[in-house]
């Protein structure tokens, strides 16, 4: 007896352990999308783009070098008459020319307009990482929300699934009711009858359970299978009250801290194109080589040249036909339109987070009501089953009680889930979302 009981409990524990794997939580499914999902790999790669553009090589801080060659054969028929009165003719005479060079150009001086470019894309870089993580919370809410979804079905399809056993049990007990006279043949066709129902609705929810487990999947980037379970235990991770959640917002909301970007982008833009303005200083320097071979009609046969040369230019662009101004009027109507449109968010936003906020608590309140309606519930079918099994009441009045059970826990799974979705939504509006642990 020690032995096989021995042996009953290490396989009890195995199996426990073996469930205990198949759990995919919350966290282990943002983790895995953070890596794996396409939309954020996405994001990350303009984020990369925008870093190469702040990098010094992409400023204009840096010169320009360019080397530069060439070559050059002739064959000419000449005719030179020298100062002494004396004439050469030449048929088919060959010369040559070749030269190389290698040039720098630098811009000591541009109005400015390198500096305010390269805080202009500073700013685009910030800009491409807010919306990254722009793109993050919207992968882990559509993450979470499917995720959430796929527990909620599991907890409806035991619960069809133990409604259905109730039923089947039912049908067992009307069979026996019927064999020994006790009841008529109806008792076992409503029986069967109600089996039917209960094993479609229990079909039905198995399937849809494997769908989301495979829109979850796909979320998460396709690298789950679909052997794995939701976890059901839900808590609610809200601590803030509703003012601290409200200038939580204000500082966090990755909406109001693009426009607040876009508004610092247009801001340079005005800078960036008032150094049109201004005069540009530049320097210039090369290093040459040039060699001629010449024909006989020239003082040198040949002749090589080296030398270094440098410069200095000043341009200043006095009237470009009105262009200039026209950028600078354009930038400056762009930060108007950015500011308005930053006024007309901070109001939608705030509207937002008051329906996110009530939506909240009133789904929270209804949660709450449903689990005290669950223990109702349960307590009136379990009454109506101990009077079925002694007769006391009918095979309708206690399928209606198993149906009442039903539909209460279906309906607390539902008012839990949706509270659950409030939260992150309302946490989502705040900026808070990615400072949750799940």
């Amino acid at each position: 007896m020690n032995i096989k009981y021995s042996i009953s409990v290490i396989f009890i524990l195995i199996a426990s352990l073996v469930s205990a794997q198949d759990v995919l939580t919350t966290q282990e499914a943002i983790e895995i999308a953070l890596e794996n999902n396409y939309g954020i790999k996405i994001a990350n790669k303009n984020v990369e783009i925008a870093e190469n553009n702040t990098n010094v090589l992409n400023t204009g801080y840096l010169p320009t070098v360019t080397a530069s060659g060439g070559a050059t054969y002739n064959i000419d028929n000449t005719e030179a008459e020298f100062s002494d009165g004396s004439v050469t003719t030449l048929e088919g005479a060959e010369s040559s020319r070749y030269n190389a060079s290698i040039n720098l150009n630098y811009t000591l001086f541009d109005g400015l307009g390198r500096r305010y470019n390269y805080k202009r894309l500073k700013e685009e870089e910030q800009l491409s990482e807010l919306q990254a993580r722009e793109t993050i919370e919207n992968t882990i809410l559509q993450l979470l929300s499917v995720y959430y979804n796929v527990a909620q079905l599991s907890e409806n399809t035991s619960a069809l699934e133990q409604t259905l056993n109730i039923s089947k049990d039912r049908l067992t007990r009307a069979q026996y009711q019927f064999d020994y006279g006790q009841s008529t043949k109806l008792g076992v066709l409503n029986a069967q009858v109600d089996i039917n129902n209960d094993s479609i609705n229990y079909i039905n929810a198995n399937q849809q359970l494997k769908n989301s487990k495979r829109d979850l999947n796909v979320v998460m980037g396709n690298v789950m299978n679909s052997q794995f379970e939701a976890d059901t235990l839900v808590t609610f991770k809200l601590q803030l009250n509703k003012d601290q959640l409200l200038e939580q917002m204000k500082s966090n909301n990755v909406t109001l801290l693009q426009l607040e970007k876009n508004i610092l982008i247009s801001e340079y833009d005005i800078k960036f194109n008032k150094a049109a303005y201004l005069p540009t200083l530049g320097l210039t320097g090369s290093y040459g080589w040039n060699k001629n071979n010449n024909n006989a009609a020239s003082f040198l046969a040949v002749s090589t040249n080296t030398g270094l040369s440098g410069g200095l230019n000043l341009s200043w662009n006095l009237f470009d036909g009105g262009s200039a101004i026209t950028r600078v009027k354009n930038a400056k109507i762009n930060l108007e339109t950015q500011q308005l449109q930053k006024d007309q968010i901070i109001i939608d936003i705030e509207r937002n987070f008051n329906n996110a906020w009530d939506d909240y608590q009133n789904k929270l309140m209804i949660y709450r009501v449903q689990e005290e309606n669950i223990i109702i519930s349960k307590n009136n079918f379990d009454r109506t089953q101990e009077k079925f099994k002694l007769g006391q009441v009918t095979s309708i009045e206690f399928r209606q009680a198993q149906l009442n059970l039903l539909n209460a826990e279906l309906s607390k799974n539902q008012a839990k889930y949706d509270a659950k979705l409030a939260e992150l939504t309302l946490l989502q509006i705040s900026g808070e979302l990615l400072n949750v642990q799940f």
